[in-house]
């Protein structure tokens, strides 16, 4: 299930995804079940995922981006260019640490 990051911890999540380089590319054929398999199985060793998307994709990116999410039980953080930036914290050793949630007034 896919967590609600608040906007502080998504700006959180933006600036550290700014330092990775895409792992992977989302090509004419779209999200095929090959790339969404190899997005989960990089959420073994790394929380945060960084895609690039070619110019031969034709779908709306956040539509995309909001496809691999669910299908791989991650967040969406951002879609900016062409490249999209997931997030799935590890369950057992979180290796990001995100800003606390400002309690509820």
């Amino acid at each position: 299930m896919a967590m609600t990051l608040t906007s502080k911890q998504r700006a959180y999540l933006r600036s550290l995804a700014q330092n990775i380089t895409a792992t992977f590319q989302v090509g004419k054929e779209g999200v095929t079940p090959e790339l969404t398999a190899a997005v989960e199985e990089s959420f073994h060793t790394r929380e945060l995922v960084k895609l690039s998307v070619l110019r031969t994709v034709d779908e709306d990116l956040r539509t995309v981006g909001d496809m691999i999410a669910g299908r791989t039980r991650s967040t969406l953080v951002e879609v900016i260019g062409r490249k999209i930036v997931l997030y799935k914290q590890d369950p057992d050793n979180p290796q990001i640490v995100l800003p606390k949630a400002a309690p509820k007034a």
